[in-house]
């Protein structure tokens, strides 16, 4: 098993339309403003720009993404992550009841490397502080949802 691969899956239940909820997932640069641990986003050109995270845990992550798919009519968003992680990142946006589901499923291989070095005992660790980091960001989309 390499310890520092990851898999995650979060799921975002939101009561607002699916079309809201894309249009506030694709503007990664406004990210910051509602999701507190999602530090810094530098747009580059178009499809691409440079992404500080930081959750709990004293360490910060930085990579580039860069856009691979968007599809507004399918509710997709795909990048590939290079940096301190890389792999692939995608949010998938359908209709949920009154509202929506924003699935956000993360493949990746972690390159930092004092991540690398602790990757077996704070393998519990790393994936409970991205937990934490996708909690905040459901709570802070739905502030942010509510007040636009």
């Amino acid at each position: 098993m390499d310890w520092s691969h990851y898999r995650f899956r979060s799921l975002w239940p939101l009561p607002a339309p699916p079309s809201a909820v894309y249009e506030a997932l694709e503007r990664a640069e406004e990210y910051p403003r509602w999701w507190p641990q999602v530090r810094a986003v530098t747009r580059l050109d178009d499809t691409t720009g440079v992404i500080t995270v930081r959750s709990v845990l004293p360490y910060d992550m930085t990579f580039t993404a860069r856009e691979t798919r968007r599809d507004p009519a399918s509710g997709i968003l795909e990048v590939t992550l290079t940096g301190d992680i890389e792999g692939r990142a995608c949010w998938t946006v359908t209709p949920h009841g009154p509202g929506s589901l924003a699935r956000y499923d993360q493949v990746v291989d972690v390159r930092k490397p004092l991540l690398r070095r602790l990757a077996v005992p704070g393998r519990p660790l790393f994936r409970a502080n991205h937990r934490l980091m996708m909690r905040a960001g459901r709570r802070g989309l739905l502030r942010y949802l509510e007040a636009v």
